[in-house]
């Protein structure tokens, strides 16, 4: 059996586990063909069952999306908790650091699940509470680490909402140039990314602490 034809053979789920089975081919699609290749239909035949099989958990393709953005983002949930463990507790601006190099280094590492959470079109954010509560005890993270530093007095503006915001367009739009392959542009090989990458977030420390009298 080729390589292809292995990754691509159905795989029989464990009894009881059909819809974590479906959604991690359907995973699985989304990291080979892009999320254009993800169907419920070809994710139950990955998955090893019947197309009707799937249809009690995942009526539609929405509904299998948006289990997908659920399980992508607490993947990359457990990337930043990882990240803080190893932070400074009380060091807020460390924190808020660790986060964003974990953002990035998440995102190109998984490009595609990337793609599907910060895609809301592909799914219905409504519908999944891990979704919710995942994605606000992230942008809690943030606004913690940030409110603190103001608290403590270490930013130029106590903006909080306009920071979170001005940071995240940080990370995401260096993921996406890197992911899009617009770097070669500056002459940035792959091998300099992560340097690059915390050298951007410690540049964007820089510009919003508060400057000495």
């Amino acid at each position: 059996m080729t390589k292809r034809a292995a990754a691509t053979a159905p795989r029989p789920y464990h009894h009881g586990k059909l819809k974590e089975a479906l959604v991690e081919a359907a995973l699985g699609l989304a990291e080979e063909a892009g999320v254009e290749g993800v169907t419920v239909r070809e994710a139950a035949r990955r998955a090893g069952v019947s197309s009707a099989a799937p249809f009690r958990h995942f009526p539609d393709r929405e509904a299998l999306m948006t289990a997908v953005a659920a399980e992508s983002l607490r993947r990359f949930r457990v990337e930043i908790d990882a990240a803080l463990r190893d932070a400074p507790a009380g060091d807020p601006l460390a924190r808020f650091r660790a986060i964003g190099i974990a953002y990035i280094r998440w995102s190109l590492r998984n490009p595609a699940h990337f793609h599907i959470i910060s895609t809301r079109s592909l799914f219905d954010f409504e519908r999944s509470e891990a979704l919710r509560d995942d994605n606000a005890e992230i942008i809690s993270m943030v606004e913690s680490a940030l409110a603190e530093a103001a608290e403590l007095g270490l930013l130029g503006s106590a903006d909080v909402r306009l920071l979170q915001i001005a940071g995240r367009a940080l990370v995401y739009g260096f993921a996406r140039m890197v992911i899009d392959g617009h770097l070669p542009r500056w002459k940035v090989d792959a091998a300099e990314v992560p340097a690059m990458a915390e050298a951007l977030i410690d540049l964007f420390i820089g510009a919003i602490a508060r400057r000495p009298p």
